[in-house]
C-alpha cells in the first residue's frame, strides 16, 4: 500500500464514528473513556461484546456483526490503515453494532472492565516464532491473563491460525491454565468443525487455502 494511500485513510477513519483512536498515553492514564461503559456509552444497548485481537482488515469483526446484529463487535489493531476497510463497510451498510479500536492488544484491560466482555476472537495472528519475541505472541501467558480478567467467568477464547507452532504452543499454555472446549489442526477437513469456524474467511486465510496450508482451529475458556 502506497503511502498516499495509508494517510488518506488515515484521514477517513478520523471522520468515522465507529472508529476509536486513543493516545497511548491517554490510555496509560486511565483517560480511555468507554472502559465499563461500553454498553450504554457507545452502543446504547445491553447486548454481548465480542472482540476481534489484531483484527487486520476487520473482516471477522464485519461479518460477525452481520451474522449478529443483537452482539456489539469491536475489532482492535494498531494499524488503522487495515481497518479502515472493515470500518468503512460497516458504515456503508449502516451497521451500529461495529467499532474498531486503533491501539496495541496488550492494552486492553485500560479499554474493557473486568468482565464486561463475552467473548475474544484472535484470526492469523503474527506466531512470532523467534524466542526473543514472545511476549508479543497473542496467545503469552500474560495477554492471556489479561483476556481473563475483562471476560465475563467462562467467556470463551478463539484462535484461528494457519501456524501449527502457535496451535501447539497454545494448546500447552491452555491446558494448563484454561479448559480447551475444541481444537481440531484442519478445520477443512473434518466434518465436525464449528460453522462459526469456517463460514468467513478472510484475505489471508484464502491465500493460505490456495497454498494448501491447514487452518487450525480452538476454542478455550479461561
Amino acid at each position: 500500500m502506497g503511502s498516499k494511500n495509508k494517510l488518506k485513510r488515515f484521514r477517513e477513519n478520523e471522520t468515522f464514528p465507529n472508529v476509536i483512536q486513543p493516545e497511548r498515553a491517554s490510555i496509560l492514564n486511565g483517560e480511555f473513556p468507554y472502559k465499563g461503559i461500553w454498553r450504554k456509552e457507545f452502543f446504547k444497548n445491553d447486548n454481548p461484546i465480542v472482540l476481534e485481537l489484531g483484527c487486520g482488515k476487520g473482516e471477522y469483526t464485519v461479518h460477525l456483526a452481520q451474522r449478529s446484529p443483537k452482539v456489539n463487535h469491536i475489532g482492535i489493531d494498531i494499524k488503522g490503515a487495515r481497518f479502515w476497510r472493515g470500518a468503512k463497510t460497516a458504515i456503508e451498510e449502516n451497521m451500529d453494532n461495529v467499532c474498531f479500536i486503533r491501539t496495541q492488544v496488550e492494552l486492553i484491560e485500560h479499554c474493557f472492565a473486568v468482565d464486561e466482555v463475552d467473548e475474544i476472537w484472535i484470526t492469523f495472528p503474527d506466531p512470532q516464532i523467534k524466542y526473543k519475541r514472545t511476549k508479543q505472541r497473542l496467545t503469552h501467558p500474560e495477554l492471556l491473563a489479561a483476556y481473563k480478567s475483562v471476560l465475563k467467568p467462562n467467556g470463551l477464547v478463539h484462535l484461528k491460525t494457519d501456524s501449527e507452532f502457535l496451535f501447539g504452543y497454545t494448546l500447552g499454555i491452555v491446558s494448563q491454565t484454561g479448559k480447551i472446549e475444541y481444537a481440531h489442526h484442519n478445520i477443512y477437513n473434518n466434518s465436525d468443525a464449528p460453522e462459526v469456524a469456517t463460514v468467513v474467511q478472510t484475505f489471508y486465510e484464502n491465500q493460505f487455502l490456495k497454498e494448501n496450508k491447514a487452518i487450525t482451529y480452538m476454542k478455550f475458556t479461561l
